[in-house]
């Protein structure tokens, strides 16, 4: 009988980058944090970060993503979606850190728009956005070239949702184009066909396409995916030139999991249910749903709701499930649109070790995982950024 020999395999660089173990500089994942936590198990963890933002005092400024989960919540200033805080951020000058619980990009826009002498803190840099890095700057400097060989470039204008990188942003700026939340989508491809005659959405096909089609009146062949990682983006010239709007292939993996099944089989267990969806979900998850909107609206249309009304929330399961027992004492009954758990893996690595972390570094005069642009890309990424902030 022979013994069987060990295998002599290597891991490969991406399958470390994708396990946290390596770093790549030109994207928002696999990064770890310096130093060590504490462990989660600890018992005082709540004690030790009301004791290190007390110490802090006003120099420290906490913000809090809607997806984020209740022990970090706990310890929010204040919450809100991505540009909302970043511009909450903006708004107290006097702030020396700003401590951003969300997402690498996020963390970027804050410190695009606060002061040269304010520092943006990302409690944990391993906290990116999937559909952030579906977007890299070689990409999308090699379809602009390939917009350019069709002869089409002079009528695309960049429309970026807020939902990507600094790098994204800075394209967006200098190629004459502007950003857009999922609240202001409309406005901002509004602006952009007063600019241009064909639009490139990035990096969000699903924002995109529901916008141009479910609030503009477009059809479905008005738009064409653009694919990074095929010859001329999976698109013949012909293609390019007839589309009106040009969607890069990104998506959002929460939101992308919702289903035309998800919403039949929720509509066929509660009677009478109201399906409440994000307009990052699938086109065909927006057209059936009841209603569309952005985690603002979510919120703003369930503190209007009546009392007894049911809703089937197709939008990340830490807010989903904050907002059942807010409203709970109002009988409205509320549950998420799909049967399997559904976390966003990244905004979930901002924990109470992290924050706790984070908090007692800065406390001890020790500045942790600062988040910092460069001064060229930042110049173009405000310069989008002000554009939609210029949005009628």
């Amino acid at each position: 009988m022979t013994t069987a020999q060990p295998l002599d395999v290597q891991p490969t660089p991406l399958a470390l980058l994708l396990l946290g173990r390596e770093a790549d500089p030109k994207s928002e994942r696999g990064v770890e944090c310096p130093g060590d936590l504490p462990a989660p198990s600890d018992p005082d963890l709540v004690e030790r970060a009301r004791a290190a933002k007390a110490k802090l005092g006003d120099k420290v400024f906490v913000l809090g993503h809607h997806y984020q989960r209740d022990e970090v919540i706990e310890f929010a200033d204040v919450t809100g979606d991505s540009f909302k805080l970043a511009r909450d951020a903006a708004a107290r000058p006097d702030a020396e850190y700003i401590v951003f619980c969300g997402v690498h990009f996020m963390a970027e826009s804050a410190d695009i728009l606060t002061g040269d002498d304010q520092q943006v803190i990302l409690p944990d840099l391993a906290a990116g956005c999937s559909m952030a890095d579906m977007a890299t700057a070689e990409q999308v400097a090699e379809c602009w070239d390939v917009l350019t060989e069709a002869g089409i470039a002079e009528q695309v204008v960049p429309v970026s949702y807020m939902n990507s990188s600094a790098d994204i942003k800075a394209f967006t700026g200098k190629h004459g184009g502007t950003i857009c939340t999922s609240s202001n989508a409309k406005r901002a491809l509004d602006w952009a066909f007063e600019q241009g005659e064909k639009v490139l959405f990035l990096p969000d096909q699903h924002l995109g396409r529901n916008t141009a089609v479910r609030d503009m009146g477009m059809s479905l062949d008005d738009c064409v995916v653009y694919n990074p990682h095929k010859p001329n983006g999976g698109l013949t010239a012909e293609e390019l030139r007839a589309a009106k709007m040009i969607l890069w292939r990104g998506h959002c993996s929460v939101h992308g999991r919702f289903s035309l099944d998800s919403v039949n089989d929720v509509r066929a267990r509660i009677p009478d249910v109201n399906v409440l969806v994000h307009p990052e979900c699938k086109n065909e998850v927006v057209a059936a749903a009841d209603y569309v909107g952005s985690t603002e609206y979510i919120i703003k249309a369930l503190e209007a709701a009546p009392r007894g009304s049911k809703w089937a929330i197709g939008t990340e399961l830490n807010l989903v499930r904050r907002l059942a027992n807010r409203f709970a004492a109002e009988d409205k009954e509320i549950v998420f649109l799909d049967k399997t758990v559904c976390f966003c893996s990244t905004m979930n690595r901002i924990d109470l070790p992290h924050l706790v972390w984070a908090l007692e570094s800065l406390a001890a005069g020790k500045v942790v995982n600062r988040i910092e642009v460069d001064k060229e890309t930042e110049s173009f990424a405000k310069l989008a950024l002000e554009r939609m902030l210029a949005l009628p």
